[in-house]
Order: structure tokens, then C-alpha cells, then sequence
């Protein structure tokens, strides 16, 4: 069955906003590559804004589901206890590498959302605060529980480099080619390292500004 007008448009804008960033992507050229009129833009979305935040809702909103879907089952079998760190990593970002992988849409959302956390506009900024807030809240939750002893500011810096380096993987392997031969056909592959890496940088240690003001506290009990 062919795609409705609608589902025409949200296609063409996300493959063109992959390609050529929110801002450099016209409602022309989306019109282009739907086949469809400036009319039915207006009549589906209103704005090309509306647009936007909807391309992003038609995937983003079950990304999520599904994300709070595996820490709900986690922490039933936990039945209270904190979970395992990487219970909860791969909760959150298991969910989306599984979702890059597929090549009937998610991969090409992936890749959007990837080059939207590094090139966002205000209006998305503001749009992807909104539909986080919940998902972002429990995952804080269950990762507080899970590592009492990473204070909490230092889990935030942890968890964005972990958004960044979950970006940088799904955008494609064009970057990786720099460094050198590299294949990038095996999904599983690309999930097992990019898990082991974010565990890995979730365990690290400390780093050495945690340990300055409580040298600094100690050296003036001492005084």
C-alpha cells in the first residue's frame, strides 16, 4: 500500500534533515521529495516547526516507551534493589543502537537525532527537554541508586559523554574511515563495543577535581 500524503512528508523531511540540517532543509525541497504541495504541508503540520516536532515525535515517543518499558522490567525482577549499572545502560541506549540498526526508518532517525544533540536549534532544544523529562528523570533515578559513590554532578558529565559518544556512533562510519580501514556491516559488533565503552566510562574513576576539595577540607581540620 503507498504511504498516505502525511507519511510522504514525514519520510522526505527526515531523509533531508539527515542530509542537510534543520535549518538548511526548505519546505520545498520537503514538498520535492514527498510529492506533495505546500498546501498539504500546511494542512498536516501548520509550520514547518510543527513539522519538525513531529518527524521527531513519530519515533522519539515510542524510543522512549520502549526505554521505560525494559527499566520497568529490570526493576520488578529487582523487586527494590538497585539495579546493575549495565541493566540500566542498556535499558537506555541498548533500546537505541537496536533502533539504529534498523534500516526501515530507525536508522535514518537515529542518525537525525544524532546530528540534532550536536547542531540543535532553540525550538528543538526546548522540544527534546520536554519529551526527555520523564525518561531522563527515572534513568537519573535508577543510575543515583545504582552508584551511590559517583556524586551526582559527575554522573550528569558521565551520562552526557555518554549521549555524545551514542551520537557519534550511530552518524555513520564516515568518520571512523579517517582513522583507518574499518567494518561497520555487523550491528552486534557495533552494539557490544559501544556497550563495553559505556560501561566502561560510566565505572571509570574518579577524576581529580572530585578528590581537591576534600584534600583541601582534610589539610584545614588539620590546621
Amino acid at each position: 500500500m503507498e504511504p498516505d500524503t502525511r507519511s510522504r512528508i514525514l519520510d522526505a523531511a527526515e531523509k533531508l534533515l539527515v542530509q542537510h540540517g534543520l535549518d538548511a532543509t526548505t519546505l520545498r525541497m520537503i514538498t520535492t521529495g514527498a510529492q506533495a504541495n505546500l498546501a498539504a504541508v500546511n494542512y498536516h503540520f501548520g509550520s514547518k516547526e510543527s513539522l519538525i516536532e513531529a518527524v521527531f515525535r513519530r519515533r522519539l515517543t515510542w524510543l522512549n516507551e520502549q526505554r521505560i518499558a525494559a527499566l520497568d522490567a529490570f526493576e520488578a525482577e529487582a523487586r527494590g534493589a538497585p539495579l546493575k549499572p549495565r541493566q540500566i545502560v542498556e535499558a537506555f541506549f541498548g533500546v537505541a543502537i537496536r533502533m539504529a540498526a534498523d534500516k526501515n526508518g530507525g536508522q535514518t532517525f537515529m542518525r537525525l537525532l544524532g546530528r540534532t544533540y550536536t547542531e540543535p536549534t532553540d525550538f528543538v532544544r526546548t522540544f527534546l527537554a520536554e519529551e526527555y523529562a520523564e525518561v531522563i528523570a527515572r534513568f537519573k533515578a535508577a543510575f543515583f541508586k545504582a552508584l551511590p559513590d559517583v556524586p551526582q554532578e559527575e554522573f550528569l558529565w558521565r551520562f552526557h559523554f555518554m549521549m555524545g559518544a551514542l551520537s557519534y556512533a550511530i552518524s555513520g562510519a564516515d568518520a571512523l574511515r579517517l582513522l583507518g580501514p574499518i567494518d561497520d556491516s555487523d550491528p552486534d559488533a557495533l552494539y557490544a563495543r559501544l556497550m563495553s565503552f559505556l560501561i566502561g566510562g560510566l565505572r571509570a574513576p574518579l577524576p581529580e577535581i572530585q578528590a581537591k576539595p576534600a584534600k583541601k577540607q582534610r589539610a584545614r581540620r588539620a590546621a
